[in-house]
């Protein structure tokens, strides 16, 4: 079961029988209550626990495929290859319970069923068409937001599946599936055929690349910070912190993942993050600053619970950050999970409560919007300054097609208070500044900074009401 988080699909090259319930009716050290069959509530998938193995089963009214597998670490533990810890709890009985996976801020609702779907115990249709009504499928059954972009995906399917037949090559299909998600303009949509990754972002804004990340860092240091004192690097160089001439901290952050090298575990970003947020909100730090800054305009994404994390380091009273569902009925995209909020508590290391001004613009992607979103509702004064972020928060459902290709696409929205979802259109700026335009580049201005610095001087400012 490949558990990808929200983070930004186009920056990557993505690269057992039926168990009776009465097998599990009593739990013990070495047949845990959690073992059996078991329905998920929404993405399409189920899942077998047995042995001390963890298997995923991606299914749709038209195919069930064996997905990846994760093996018992401890109690209620289960580590899949790339070292993602999924967690698996009973709940209120045998015949429900719960599944996590580290770095996420949601669970996935589980319900016992006696056996697998019939599906799964026989062998998968294979070739080109059966390749074809699982990828249509998939979307089909999962993907929210074909009424919001004006897609007609059934029309889709009349006009390209006359294309498929036998014969069709897998780079023909890679083509064919690219066209049709092409309109979409999801970032978190793709298709993987190998080494080959297709995926769109909105028009008019630019995936957050490690290339144009590096320019932009270069350009900020040279000129926003020329004057800035403690200028530190932290987690890999994907936070930079510095004390700015009138007072205010800047914190840029270009991901929320890869802070810990090859160490790819939840533990280790947490770690890398504490460090640098203990540096940049010292001890005496949030008593004299007038205003931090948050440098989130390329951002690729990454752990949601990571920008919670940060968000419990900015106020001192709890609050909800937003609320989490997916779509859960294959006929009906209008209905979901039960929303799950999803808190932030102060944390017990350094914080600052101030002022903040959140910097945003299109290459702000996934988990760098969900952060965004996290402190619309913060306690006390925060303005966001620059453009709309890329609008995709869903963590990337991964669909294993019978071919060997996969697909991705999003089944999930972020809610605010007052049930709104950012998803397709981007989170808005309060304050509208260019962002790393060509222009702006080529005059060595930063209009979304200097605002920033601007605003934070202000001593009467109050916040931004949304």
């Amino acid at each position: 079961m490949r558990i990808v988080t929200a983070t930004a699909v186009a920056l990557a090259a993505l690269a057992g029988g039926v168990v009776p319930a009465t097998d599990t009716a009593t739990a013990s050290p070495h047949r845990p209550a959690v073992d059996g069959i078991w329905r998920m509530d929404g993405y399409g998938t189920v899942v077998s626990i047995r042995d001390g193995r963890l298997q995923e089963y991606q299914t749709t009214a038209v195919s069930c495929i064996e997905g990846d597998s994760a093996r018992r670490t401890g109690l209620g533990a289960y580590t899949l290859p790339d070292g993602t810890v999924i967690t698996v709890r009973a709940q209120g009985g045998r015949d429900r319970a719960s599944m996590r996976a580290d770095g996420s801020v949601g669970d996935r609702k589980l319900s016992r069923i006696a056996k697998l779907p019939d599906a799964c115990t026989r062998p998968a249709p294979e070739g080109p068409l059966a390749a074809f009504d699982v990828f249509w499928q998939s979307f089909e059954e999962n993907y929210p937001f074909f009424a919001a972009k004006g897609i007609d995906w059934h029309a889709v399917r009349d006009r390209y599946r006359p294309e498929v037949h036998a014969g069709t090559t897998r780079d023909e299909l890679f083509t064919v599936f690219s066209e049709m998600v092409e309109p979409l303009h999801d970032g978190h949509v793709a298709v993987q055929n190998g080494d080959r990754v297709f995926a769109r972002v909105r028009p008019g804004t630019a995936v957050p690349t490690g290339e144009l990340d590096t320019k932009a860092k270069k350009f900020i240091v040279e000129r926003d910070l020329r004057n800035a004192r403690n200028l530190q690097d932290f987690a890999a160089g994907r936070i930079t912190y510095a004390d700015l001439p009138g007072g205010q901290g800047y914190l840029r952050i270009s991901g929320f993942g890869g802070y810990a090298g090859e160490d790819t575990s939840y533990a280790a970003q947490l770690a890398q993050l504490d460090q640098a947020l203990d540096t940049a909100l010292g001890k005496e730090r949030p008593r004299r600053l007038n205003g931090l800054i948050i440098d989130l305009r390329i951002n690729g994404g990454g752990s949601d619970a990571l920008g919670i994390h940060i968000a419990e380091r900015l106020t001192d009273t709890p609050y909800v950050a937003y609320a989490k569902r997916a779509r859960n009925d294959p006929a009906d995209p209008t209905k979901h999970t039960r929303p799950q909020p999803v808190y932030v508590n102060p944390a017990q290391g350094p914080r600052h409560t101030g002022p903040v001004a959140v910097l945003t613009g299109g290459s702000t992607f996934s988990a760098g919007e969900t952060f965004t979103q996290a402190l619309m509702d913060r306690p006390g004064r925060t303005v966001r300054i620059g453009q709309l972020t890329q609008g995709v928060f869903s963590d990337a459902l991964v669909r294993e097609l019978p071919n060997g290709m996969a697909a991705f696409l999003t089944n999930e929205e972020f809610l605010t208070r007052s049930g709104r979802t950012f998803d397709g259109t981007g989170i808005p700026p309060h304050l509208t500044e260019p962002v790393f335009t060509d222009e702006e580049f080529a005059q060595k201005k930063d209009s979304a900074f200097d605002r920033a610095v601007s605003v934070l001087r202000w001593r009467g400012y109050g916040g931004a009401k949304d």
